[in-house]
């Protein structure tokens, strides 16, 4: 009896205390959903995202992805100029990036380790040597560009009879006749697919 008068008594107390304690949460302001559900990227693909696609530079962005510098190509505070060959004409070479120059002394009693080591040097040897650190201007040729290799320079050379209102890339050659067979910018420089190979020093 004491019991029942007492829940009574406090009950509308408890339930009004509780509504005063509640937290009234405004609700959120509209904004754009694609905003929140898209972070931000640039409009333009980085050098990375260009050889990622390109099906017929996979050869170089495969060795390229084991030296040093493939982790700049998707940085957007550098800029490349980029000489990619096709894969045709990496296989077309007698000798692949990897092994580099034939040797005069045979390789006797080498190790397995100085063969990956060697190997790892030819590699980025070929790879920087197609890779030029800065933007190049093909309006005026002949013009020699240093590239990532040591004192290794690639020269351009004007084609004889080209239309002159075709793009500067396709009255140039380079490095015994090799043609430049397309063209892609990105946000962090310029990709030139080449018919050929540059050969480093």
């Amino acid at each position: 009896m004491h019991l029942s008068f007492l829940l009574a008594f406090i009950l509308p107390f408890a339930v009004s205390a509780s509504f005063q304690e509640q937290i009234i949460i405004s609700p959120m302001p509209q904004t754009n959903k694609e905003s929140i559900a898209s972070p931000f990227t640039s409009s333009q693909p980085t050098l990375a995202d260009l050889l990622t696609i390109e099906p017929s530079a996979s050869i170089y962005y495969s060795y390229a992805r084991e030296t040093e510098w493939s982790s700049r190509f998707s940085s957007e505070s550098i800029w490349f100029t980029m000489l990619v060959p096709t894969n045709k004409a990496v296989m077309a070479l007698a000798r692949k990036p990897h092994q580099g120059p034939e040797s005069i002394e045979p390789h006797i009693g080498i190790s397995e380790q100085e063969l990956d080591e060697s190997s790892r040097r030819n590699v980025e040897r070929w790879v920087s040597a197609h890779i030029i650190p800065s933007r190049i201007s093909l309006s005026d040729t002949p013009v020699s560009y240093e590239t990532l290799q040591d004192g290794k320079l690639v020269t351009f050379n004007p084609v004889p009879d080209t239309k002159p209102d075709s793009p500067e890339w396709m009255r140039v050659t380079l490095e015994d006749g090799v043609r430049i067979i397309g063209m892609k910018e990105a946000l962090n420089g310029v990709l030139y697919l080449i018919d050929g190979t540059v050969v480093p020093n």
